[in-house]
């Protein structure tokens, strides 16, 4: 130890003369006291060392009982106080990084069971109370249950009181909502028949001014018609089978037109001749479209593709390829998904056209889908197939709602700006329906010309014209029929003969 090595550098007597000292300057022996004493008031009047040797002997004896002191205090052994703030910020530091998630997962869990209960009915015993007069009450549902409880324990139940009322009503769920009421349409009506046509009348679109349309038939001649008149202004012959589509531009004196030759020609109008092909296709052309703001064309084919074509320069910019069948429909609008297909392999494709690939497929279909239209106003689309026909919000393609009770194969589809959703099928028969409500308002059945057998009576093509307010027919008698809405009728004429259906559907 220190103390034993500074005691042996001196000599025995002079340790023996400064023990004595210390001892002596002591008022209270350790012995007695049974504790170390408290040395600084006793060495107050210690006399200084004189030599060095004593001054370090000295030095190390108070060391020494230091030491001996700080061993034997009394509350040695108890922590130090903490510092509050810096516990605080400990804990909150380690509440976030190690137990943050568990927290969120509590919290998760109690809105989840605060949700169910809101939603779900509950037991009006338990609404009321567990105890008390409240808890012995029976909530009876019909009518003679609850004059049985009533006879039985004397209680008024159709007089609750207004606090449990409002429990009640707050708890338990709302009526559970009805189909949305259609809204009322005037009736449509036939009001002109146009035949010239020699053969099927597979397509029709209308001009952007509104004043000629232009049809494509079996007779593998493309006319154009004055809108009002339906006088026949001029024909086109070029393609050497049957006319499958046909599409007018909005920015440019072109017709296109597809046929089963294979062929997609572009029409000048202002020269009334060819001046473009677009080949590519392996197979028939079904249906076609142009592109709204740029100069593309999308055209589809039995050749179970759709190909996108640069409208000037001819060429080739996509081959949208996944379907498995026919592709039998194509529409085009301003914004992703900016092309949708409709194919016999009972799918829909919505396609990027930017990146020429597939986002996303719809397989909700049971059957062909021979059609598809845009709603003019709102983002969404419309698909026909014989099993239903099918509402889709854009541009996920979240389903919306089915139009059933046109039992027919569809092969067309049109609506104008009041939501009047036009449904031609094979057998003729033509279906108008509220676009928001999905109801039924009109069902009309188109009859063939004299000549024409039963069977002739289908419908191919139909189209609104740009005001909305006449609907232009093509069909299998080789005639064109225009209808337009009944000026005379009003909701009291012709009510809405509706009732609600107990499932509600899909609102957007």
């Amino acid at each position: 130890m220190d103390i034993g090595i500074a005691l042996a550098e001196v000599s025995v007597p002079l340790r023996i003369r400064v023990f004595k000292r210390i001892m002596e300057q002591i008022t209270v022996p350790i012995s007695e006291q049974g504790t170390l004493p408290e040395p600084a008031p006793a060495l107050q009047h210690f006399e200084a060392p004189e030599t060095p040797q004593q001054k370090a002997l000295l030095n190390l004896v108070f060391r020494s009982m230091k030491r001996t002191h700080d061993l034997f205090y009394h509350d040695y052994g108890t922590l130090p106080e903490l510092n509050s703030e810096a516990d605080n910020l400990w804990r909150s530091v380690k509440l976030k990084s190690e137990y943050g998630s568990v927290k969120k997962e509590v919290s998760e869990a109690k809105r989840k069971k605060e949700e169910e209960l809101l939603k779900l009915p509950m037991n009006p015993a338990n609404v009321i109370g567990s105890t008390g007069e409240g808890s012995s009450r029976t909530l009876a549902i019909t009518a003679g249950v609850a004059e049985a409880t009533n006879e039985k324990d004397g209680i008024d139940l159709t007089a609750p009181n207004r606090s449990e009322d409002n429990t009640m009503r707050a708890v338990l769920p709302a009526r559970a909502p009805v189909m949305v009421k259609p809204k009322w349409h005037a009736p449509w009506k036939l009001y002109r028949v146009i035949s010239g046509h020699t053969g099927w009348v597979r397509c029709v679109d209308v001009e952007p001014g509104n004043e000629w349309f232009a049809t494509g038939g079996a007779d593998r001649i493309v006319k154009i018609w004055d809108l009002a008149s339906g006088k026949l202004r001029l024909s086109l012959t070029g393609h050497v089978s049957a006319v499958r589509c046909c599409k007018v531009s909005r920015r440019h004196p072109f017709l296109f037109t597809g046929g089963e030759d294979k062929q997609v020609k572009c029409w000048d109008l202002e020269y009334n001749k060819v001046i473009r092909h677009y080949h590519g296709h392996l197979s028939a052309v079904q249906d076609l479209t142009i592109h709204p703001t740029i100069d593309i064309l999308i055209t589809c084919a039995r050749d179970a593709t759709a190909r996108v074509w640069d409208m000037r320069t001819k060429a080739q910019v996509h081959c949208l390829s996944g379907h498995t069948n026919t592709v039998a429909s194509v529409i085009s609008q301003e914004v992703d998904p900016q092309v949708i297909t409709g194919s016999h392999d009972s799918t829909i494709r919505l396609w990027d056209l930017a990146a020429g690939r597939s986002i996303c497929t719809l397989t909700h279909h049971k059957k062909s889908i021979r059609a598809l239209t845009l709603h003019p106003s709102l983002f969404m689309f419309a698909s026909g197939s014989a099993d239903n026909i099918k509402e889709w919000k854009c541009p996920e393609g979240i389903f919306i709602q089915n139009l059933s009770g046109h039992n027919a194969i569809i092969n067309s589809l049109a609506c104008n700006e009041d939501g009047v959703l036009v449904s031609g099928g094979d057998n003729g028969s033509l279906n108008l329906w509220d676009w928001k409500s999905g109801f039924c308002f009109q069902r009309e059945q188109t009859k063939a010309q004299p000549g024409s057998i039963d069977s002739e009576a289908g419908i191919f093509a139909l189209t609104y014209d740009q005001s909305g307010s006449r609907l232009i027919t093509a069909e299998a008698d080789k005639t064109i029929k225009m209808y337009k809405e009944d000026e005379n009728a009003t909701e009291e004429t012709h009510p809405v003969l509706w009732r609600p259906e107990i499932l509600r559907r899909k609102g957007y």
